[in-house]
């Protein structure tokens, strides 16, 4: 059985989730943000299989490299945004000197594409590709929990104000990737409380 945990990190308080399958000792970190303490306590006993990042986006991926070196694990992230890890100023870490020093890492090791499936924790994990909030935005699908990053929120939407944001793609994303999953199925953001998708439809005032 994969449960699922959620820790708020760093000054952006960005939502980190582990997918732990306990029996096998695996695990699948999806944006591990800064000060990444937490949950690199919660890896002690844990295989990583992936780090699988919704976008580069400097909160979401700040404790990536330390992550990766600690326990050898490959990163997953959409070519759009292939060189974010290695440039603060595309990540935003550069522009954000209040918050951060610069954060940079070694480029991811396998790409994410649209309607992509990865095989961890003996599950499948769809790869939908949700640009609008930054170019190479991604959600993950497995069965009925998605992993939407910054592009949906309870209650709200991504900002799309930053490089690479785009309004319309944003709510393209939503209203004819996401708003076409099923009511119940349950949404996992970048900040904020989780949510579900007919909630969203219902009561979301941005969209």
């Amino acid at each position: 059985m994969i449960s699922i945990e959620s820790l708020s990190l760093g000054p952006l308080q960005t939502n980190a989730y582990l997918l732990t399958d306990m029996e096998r000792k695996k695990a699948v970190i999806i944006d591990p943000g800064m000060n990444p303490q937490s949950l690199i306590r919660r890896l002690a006993d844990l295989e990583v299989e992936a780090i699988l990042l919704t976008h580069a986006h400097f909160d979401h991926i700040g404790g990536v490299d330390e992550i990766r070196k600690l326990k050898g694990c490959p990163v997953y992230l959409h070519d759009l945004e292939a060189d974010w890890l290695t440039d603060a100023k595309k990540n935003g870490s550069a522009r954000w000197s209040d918050v951060t020093s610069p954060i940079t890492t070694e480029a991811a090791e396998f790409a994410l594409d649209e309607g992509q499936v990865l095989e961890f924790l003996g599950c499948s994990f769809k790869v939908m590709h949700t640009p609008g909030h930054s170019p190479g935005s991604v959600s993950f699908l497995w069965e009925n929990h998605l992993f939407s990053g910054d592009v949906l929120f309870k209650m709200s939407v991504g900002r799309t104000d930053l490089a690479g944001g785009s309004d319309r793609a944003l709510l393209d994303s939503i209203h004819n990737k996401l708003f076409k999953l099923n009511d119940d199925v349950k949404v996992y953001p970048g900040h904020g409380p989780r949510t579900t998708i007919g909630y969203e439809k219902a009561n979301n005032p941005y969209v």
